[in-house]
């Protein structure tokens, strides 16, 4: 079995003359969440549409386990499960029979599967009671357990932590890196949270104007951008000084940033104490994932 679940290549859509999506190539594998980051119109929404079968790209391929879903739909969305939006569910039903209305509509889904489901999302207390009843985290729980009765090797999510409070923020979270680590779903999570986007995801990719602009690991992200906050006296001596070495990237209460270069961070130090600039503070940071996205997309604020 391929680790490959979701493979997207030279991915375009335009609507009328407007170019919304510019050739999109990435994969997801198997076992991994992976967020999916864009700004306000970026074509993340546009995206996910595609990749759920609910707009036809106007060029590239999407395969899911293998196949294509221009040409072989219904098997290919077997292997997918999706919430875009919100979930789409019965609020005068029950949960348990909301799953059995849509177990119905999937060939083979009976009774031990809803049931399967059901103590997936830790809803067995609950799932006999009115949807109505229902609190918001308990909705997306259901919603989870819908998309998941047809045994999905993919999980689309479309901001799951929408509207709620910290406590279920921390249990969502909890529970899409399970689906990923223990049931060995790939698992896509789109979200304007991006503190827990870090916490979340293997690996994210980032959107801006149509386009991946950059797609890695949290980790291999961060640790590229990493800088040097310095504190020198006297100020604007230190920082004219740097600024003829490196971009200063930032000022803030009277320190400066600078990328950060394990080659040449010594040497810039010697030329400021040598030019009496007393060094007062020299200190490595990683930026928050929310640093990084602001610049590459320019500082849009995301959607």
């Amino acid at each position: 079995m391929s680790d490959i679940t979701l493979s997207v290549k030279g991915l375009r859509k335009v609507i009328g003359k407007r170019v919304i999506i510019k050739d999109l190539s990435f994969e997801l594998k198997r076992g991994e969440v992976f967020g999916f980051l864009g700004p306000n119109g970026a074509g993340k929404t546009t995206t996910i549409r595609m990749l759920v079968g609910l707009i036809k790209p106007t060029a590239g391929s999407i395969h899911i386990c293998g196949l294509d879903i221009s040409k072989q739909f219904t098997r290919a969305m077997r292997h997918l499960g999706c919430i875009v939006e919100n979930p789409e569910l019965y609020p005068f039903l029950s949960g348990m029979d909301n799953l059995r209305h849509f177990a119905v509509m999937l060939s083979g889904t009976g009774q031990e599967r809803i049931d399967e489901v059901v103590r997936l999302v830790g809803m067995q207390e609950r799932v006999n009671d009115k949807v109505s009843t229902y609190s918001l985290g308990m909705r997306q729980r259901l919603g989870i357990a819908q998309a998941m009765l047809g045994r999905p090797d993919v999980l689309i999510l479309d901001e799951p932590t929408n509207g709620l409070d910290p406590s279920g923020i921390r249990e969502m979270r909890a529970f899409i890196r399970f689906l990923a680590e223990e049931e060995g779903l790939t698992v896509l999570v789109s979200s304007h949270l991006l503190h827990e986007i870090q916490l979340m995801c293997d690996r994210v990719a980032i959107i801006s104007k149509g386009e991946i602009v950059r797609v890695d690991s949290v980790q291999a992200l961060l640790s590229r951008e990493e800088r040097l906050v310095w504190r020198l006296m006297p100020y604007e001596s230190g920082k004219s000084i740097l600024s003829n070495r490196t971009p200063i990237l930032n000022e803030e209460e009277e320190t400066v940033t600078t990328v950060y270069s394990e080659r040449e961070a010594g040497e810039w130090n010697r030329e400021l104490v040598e030019a009496g600039v007393r060094v007062l503070e020299m200190n490595r940071k990683l930026p928050a994932l929310e640093d990084l996205f602001l610049e590459l997309t320019g500082g849009e604020s995301i959607d």
